[in-house]
């Protein structure tokens, strides 16, 4: 990631904040929408849920310019997330909710450059996240790298 796309990411995360509550809720709404097969992978407290991925989307993005530091627990998450049930291929849906997500809560802020920099974000730390599940190191040339799907309706 370049640093404008990390200060981008940053900038509209900060935006997010004071709405994080409420977009933990649309986000899981949207995920479930898109792949109702998900929903027995979460508990049923989805407000403690939703303010733990606020709270680990935070730690990634401030983060992101200290990937030495961030990548060892995102890859522990990801072998965490393996554990729960989670397939490589939920992956994208949950691009596609958190785009979505993002794109309902900031409005205009969220430019095509924002969408940008949170798909660059996102697909780097998913990536991380696969190789945590599948135990070893995956190719940095784009093998494997989730396509986020159409955020759209």
């Amino acid at each position: 990631m370049t640093p404008e796309q990390i200060a981008l990411v940053r900038a509209s995360f900060a935006q997010v904040l004071p709405i994080a509550d409420a977009a933990a809720a649309l986000f899981y709404d949207r995920l479930f929408a898109l792949d109702p097969s998900l929903r027995p992978l979460f508990r049923d407290d989805l407000t403690a849920q939703g303010r733990a991925l606020m709270g680990l989307l935070r730690e990634a993005v401030l983060g992101l310019d200290r990937l030495d530091r961030l990548v060892p627990d995102v890859r522990e998450l990801g072998r965490r997330h393996a554990g729960y049930g989670v397939e490589d291929r939920h992956y994208a849906t949950v691009a596609a909710a958190l785009l979505w997500t993002l794109e309902r809560g900031l409005g205009a802020a969220f430019t095509p450059e924002t969408r940008a920099a949170w798909t660059a974000a996102y697909t780097l730390l998913a990536t991380v996240m696969q190789e945590g599940a599948a135990g070893r190191p995956r190719p940095r040339a784009g093998v494997g790298s989730p396509a986020p799907a159409s955020a759209g309706d």
